[in-house]
């Protein structure tokens, strides 16, 4: 829903969804444009790669970890910092 309801107003630049942020006007909203990535086989197509792929990614990247990144940014960094700044382990 997110990627499918995606618009460009082709004049301005401005981006627009028509759910969350829609055209503020009927002249805005008639001249939008969507970009054909965010067609919805297209982005079924996208899905179905990265499903396809994401066990092999998960098995060749072991030491990896997962951010929940809907939360606060500062959260975000210092989570994603400590995992990256480890002690190093002692002998």
């Amino acid at each position: 829903e997110r990627l499918s309801q995606r618009r460009t107003d082709p004049v301005t630049g401005e981006r627009y969804h028509t759910t969350f942020r829609p055209a503020p006007t009927p002249e805005i909203q008639a001249r939008l444009r969507q970009n054909p990535k965010d067609e919805e086989e297209n982005i079924k197509k996208r899905l179905d790669i990265y499903y396809s792929n994401v066990k092999a990614l998960e098995d060749f990247y072991q030491d990896a970890f997962y951010v929940n990144a809907d939360q606060d940014p500062y959260v975000i960094f210092e989570f994603i910092e400590s995992c990256v700044i480890k002690p190093l382990p002692c002998k």
